[in-house]
């Protein structure tokens, strides 16, 4: 005799069934007939389809258009304590061994690549940040960010603190406001300061995960600033939308025989000169505050090629499927002067950070702009996000980031 279940129902329709069944976690409003029992904003709910089957639990969010994010498609699994410290032990495990020495500055939950429908958590040294965009998470926190800790430490790691981005308007699309802070511990004291400093690719940085960029610094970039450093010995390489000069600091640290790191914020542009600093690299970077969709023609109006590595960083250009034509002209625009730049044999690393950007559109516009410039391209490496931000497949939101490096030639 079947188990009855002691969650209440939501059915959807055959079309919601198929795209559950092909393997998303997220079933949107549209796909829902009906709610069956009592349901409560952020619980626990089992998705079923008009037939009646099974077809996986996950928490409802009755504001939200991702109607139900499905946490299991395990019937028998219980969402208890020990459920959660499965999921979590899972997500360190993998980082360990995807990461090897470099955990100490790393994504340790990732979403719904980890399970976590709508929860990320970093690590910048001894502070964890987290950022929390679904209704069920903000009511499981409670029960996920103590675990966690606790996890760490009885693994020997040095843990000071949690501290919750949450300023994000993306929250408001859920009933939740925006807020940020720390999150206090059972029995703790938050710490005094939310300034830390981590060593990533043997580059030391100060991070202020309360003020920093999203969580208080990207970590996806990792291996692609490797990769960076590895071709910049003797190179003049610019590097456009430095933010806190990650990639800069990479080249110069990988024998650059000069770089200059440029962006429109002063206060990132003070804080990359601060981290040059930490690494005795000054002597050989200048940093200019300015916008690279003025700066990069002012450039070219100079004449000559005083770069012959120029990086583009840029933020996401667009964050909606409404916006990704005006995005590629400007993802277009400022690829195509960067290439004018260069001269033949020059270095050119490019990137894209727009899940809404795929692949196959990036690469069109990059093939444009190289026409456009009269140039051609000699791809050296096609990259994407580092490990600890792993792609699932059957989730094509987890597949964002977009970086190639080629030589003009």
């Amino acid at each position: 005799m079947k188990a009855e279940r002691q969650f209440p129902r939501v059915v959807i329709t055959a079309k919601g069934t198929r795209w559950v069944e092909q393997g998303h976690p997220w079933i949107y409003e549209g796909e829902v007939i009906r709610q069956e029992g009592d349901c409560e904003n952020g619980g626990l709910v089992d998705a079923v389809s008009e037939k009646g089957k099974y077809l996986g639990t996950g928490f409802l969010s009755e504001k939200s258009k991702i109607r139900v994010r499905l946490l299991s498609r395990n019937a028998n699994d219980r969402f208890d304590a020990a459920f959660w410290q499965r999921r979590l032990q899972y997500a360190w495990d993998y980082r360990k061994t995807v990461m090897g020495d470099q955990t100490s500055c790393c994504r340790i939950i990732f979403g719904e690549a980890d399970g976590f429908p709508g929860l990320t958590v970093d690590r910048f040294s001894d502070l964890l940040v987290t950022q929390t965009l679904s209704i069920g998470m903000e009511r499981a926190k409670d029960m996920i960010f103590p675990a966690l800790v606790k996890l760490l430490r009885e693994d020997g790691e040095v843990i000071r603190g949690v501290f919750e981005r949450n300023d994000v308007a993306i929250r408001e699309l859920e009933g939740m406001a925006q807020n940020k802070g720390w999150y206090v511990l059972p029995g703790e004291t938050p710490p005094e300061s939310p300034m830390t400093v981590i060593c990533e690719n043997g580059v030391y940085y100060s991070v202020d995960v309360e003020n920093g960029q999203k969580t208080g610094f990207f970590l996806d970039q990792k291996y692609n600033r490797l990769a960076v450093a590895k071709l910049a010995k003797g190179k003049r390489v610019l590097d456009c939308f430095t933010h806190t000069g990650s990639f800069a600091l990479n080249a110069a640290k990988g024998g650059a025989e000069h770089v200059t790191a440029v962006d429109v914020s002063a206060s990132a542009i003070g804080m990359a000169r601060q981290n040059a600093l930490r690494n005795g690299l000054e002597d050989r970077m200048d940093f200019v505050t300015a916008d690279v969709f003025d700066l990069l023609p002012e450039l070219a109006a100079k004449g000559g090629k005083p770069y012959d590595f120029i990086i583009l960083d840029p933020p996401a250009f667009t964050k909606s499927r409404k916006t990704v034509d005006s995005a590629q002209r400007g993802y277009k625009e400022i690829n195509l002067r960067a290439l004018k730049l260069l001269p033949r044999g020059g270095y050119f690393a490019t990137a894209s950070c727009s899940h809404f950007m795929p692949s196959e559109l990036f690469v069109k516009m990059l093939k444009a702009a190289a026409l456009d410039a009269g140039v051609e391209l000699r791809q050296i490496e096609a990259r994407q996000q580092a490990p600890d931000h792993p792609i699932l497949w059957n989730v094509p939101e987890t597949d964002y980031l977009k970086f190639y490096i080629f030589q003009v030639v």
